[in-house]
């Protein structure tokens, strides 16, 4: 008798994909991870999936596996699976996801068909019930055909929430994902796509704006207040207890154990108890604040309940994911937005997080590197030097040097100091090597060197009006704190480049010159500052290095200016960008109209424009014929002071 060929089994697969989810730990006891089979009883995904049915009717729809983390709830993984490999897809997707056609708006006829290839097919499958659920989550689509391990089949799909299309998922290293990894390195490489990235963040400023004007109308904070709140908060939602039990205390009673965990979080830091004093001191006025603790008709709770109840739902996740980025610096940028006062007097600009990034590319911070910020504000360039560390290091021995010596910080401001400390303690780094004081007193000094940093970072305080707190003054102060040959950036105004001042003989004559980079002229927005970025080798005096200075003219990074959210990277230009940037300055390239080496002294202007020559390439007939008109009215009208041009200009 000849054997009858066995049927394929479904069930074989989901076996195969229980083993491998077994096996990356999804079923571990001490994760919160979640694993839904069939349904869901989270009420986001029961409504997305209400409507979802696969047989064209309605009905709910029931993926096979659905993977969620209350710690992470932006993003889901959904499995479907087909027993026989010839199911995978049907290889009609390509139509899709090259020319990016929108599922949602093809024809009646066009939808039946994807109906019925979605039944059959796993990959068609998965995207089918990852459409829908994309409306609200980050959807990690997997399709998986087989029946053993040895002979599955698998793609991987990134559904980014709130777009029209779906795409291929590669891991953080560009290598494609054929097999089934843990659920932390999923969030990997999901949460760094960069259209993940993009409206992450851009609901994270959305939320900040939010969030500053319930403070105005309700808690009746300061501006200086506010950022403390969200950090001091940020802090009491490490403890596991204090997260899980806020919402049972009284108004008042929340209040003061609001104020003891935090003392308690900084505490547990791995910081001298002098430094935690400072700390905590800060938070003390808002913990008495009689506002946050009154109960209110709408806010029966309280007003600080409902501001710990939207930080925990809508930034803790966030800073679980990104913790290369500096959360506590952008509420505190957003807030600056709304006041004059602390930004106009102290010369606070903060450091666009694009450029603190910029910063440790050029200085090529790796796992070996010391990196000192005198002027720490709330954090930026340390959070980006350690990110960049971090990437770099292969050994926890060398993430724990990165942790406990790789990052040097100094900040005058107690509130600002508390930001900086409350941020390195949200990433569990960094926090024992911070100074609150000023960077130029003696004894604190005297500890900065003592770190021997090969790279400083600053962006001091603009406008002091005083020589002893000019900009230069700051930059000679880094360097001089530098070991001999670190290198030392700076982003300040373009006049302490081009205009005389005898701090820039004073420089000269100690460290060299190696690079000065014209900076876009809004990069600062809303704030009126047009910067350039310094890069100096330490304690290697210019005169004898007889080098040529390399001047970059880096005026577009690709930023929009936006009327509510500032400047945004729309067209995600910045990457490339960035990257030849980087290029150009780590080998000196001089390309006409971008990039010119010149030797250059004290008296002399530090800027690409002086040096640079035109590329005439670059002018547009368009826009010489809109000059030419310009020109023309001017002279018709007998507008006084009107540009004039030479035949030569022309």
């Amino acid at each position: 008798m000849p054997k009858t060929k066995q049927a394929k089994n479904e069930r074989n697969t989901e076996n195969v994909i229980r083993d491998s989810l077994q096996e990356n730990g999804y079923y571990d006891q001490r994760s919160d991870i979640q694993i839904d089979e069939q349904k869901s009883n989270i009420a986001s995904i029961k409504k997305a999936l209400k409507n979802a049915s696969k047989t064209g009717k309605s009905g709910v729809g029931a993926p096979e596996f659905i993977i969620s983390s209350p710690t992470n709830p932006d993003f889901l993984l959904v499995i479907e699976g087909k027993a026989d490999i010839k199911d995978h897809e049907s290889g009609q997707l390509e139509e899709l996801l090259i020319h990016k056609i929108d599922i949602t708006k093809i024809s009646d006829t066009e939808q039946s068909e994807a109906i019925k290839r979605a039944n059959r097919f796993a990959v068609d499958g998965v995207l089918h019930y990852a459409r829908f659920l994309a409306k609200e989550h980050n959807v990690i689509a997997i399709g998986v055909s087989g029946e053993t391990a040895k002979s599955i089949k698998l793609s991987t799909y990134l559904w980014t929430k709130g777009v029209d299309f779906p795409k291929l998922l590669t891991a953080k290293d560009g290598a494609s994902l054929d097999k089934i990894i843990s659920w932390q390195d999923y969030l990997d490489a999901a949460s760094f796509d960069p259209s993940v990235q993009r409206a992450k963040f851009d609901e994270l400023m959305s939320f900040a704006h939010d969030l500053h004007i319930f403070m105005r109308d309700h808690a009746k904070l300061t501006e200086s207040e506010k950022p403390l709140l969200v950090s001091g908060t940020l802090i009491a939602l490490q403890s596991p207890a204090f997260s899980l039990a806020f919402g049972a205390y009284k108004p008042k009673e929340l209040q003061d154990e609001w104020f003891k965990v935090i003392q308690s979080e900084i505490q547990k830091a791995e910081i001298p108890k002098a430094k935690k004093d400072n700390m905590a001191q800060p938070y003390s006025g808002i913990a008495v604040h009689p506002e946050l603790g009154k109960p209110t008709k709408e806010y029966p709770k309280g007003i600080l309940h409902e501001l710990i109840q939207r930080l925990n739902e809508r930034v803790k996740p966030f800073l679980t994911t990104y913790r290369d980025f500096d959360v506590v610096g952008q509420f505190y940028g957003e807030f600056l937005k709304y006041t004059g006062g602390d930004k106009k007097a102290l010369g606070i600009v903060l450091t666009p997080r694009h450029i603190t990034e910029l910063f440790s590319l050029l200085a090529n911070v790796n796992e070996q590197s010391i990196v000192l910020d005198i002027c720490t504000g709330t954090g930026g360039f340390l959070i980006s030097a350690m990110h960049q560390m971090m990437k770099s290091a292969t050994t926890d021995a060398e993430r724990l040097r990165i942790k406990q010596f790789g990052l040097i910080g100094v900040e005058q401001q107690p509130n600002m100091f508390a930001l900086a400390a409350s941020n390195m303690i949200l990433r569990g780094d960094g926090k024992a090597n911070l100074y609150q004081g000023s960077c130029f007193d003696d004894a604190i000094t005297k500890a900065v060197k003592e770190h021997k940093a090969d790279v400083g970072m600053i962006n001091p305080p603009y406008s002091q009006g005083t020589a002893d707190l000019h900009e230069l003054r700051f930059i000679q102060h880094m360097l001089d704190c530098l070991k001999e040959g670190g290198t030392g950036l700076a982003i300040v105004p373009m006049s302490c480049a081009i205009s005389s001042h005898p701090m820039k003989a004073e420089l000269m004559a100690k460290h060299t010159l190696e690079a000065v980079m014209s900076m876009p002229g809004e990069l600062f927005y809303p704030v009126g500052v047009v910067a350039c970025i310094m890069v100096w080798t330490a304690k290697k005096p210019h005169a004898k290095s007889r080098k040529k200075t390399w001047f970059g003219y880096w005026k577009e990074d690709g930023f929009t200016k936006t009327k509510h959210r500032g400047r945004l990277d729309i067209g995600n230009y910045w990457q490339d960008i960035r990257n030849h940037w980087v290029t150009m300055f780590l080998n000196r390239d001089e390309h006409v109209g971008e990039s010119v080496k010149q030797e250059v002294g004290a008296t002399d202007e530090w800027c690409a424009e002086a040096y640079m020559e035109t590329d005439y390439g670059l002018i547009l007939q368009a826009d010489f014929e809109k000059t030419i008109r310009d020109h023309a009215v001017f002279r018709l009208l007998g507008i006084k002071n009107a540009p004039s041009f030479a035949e030569d200009d022309l």
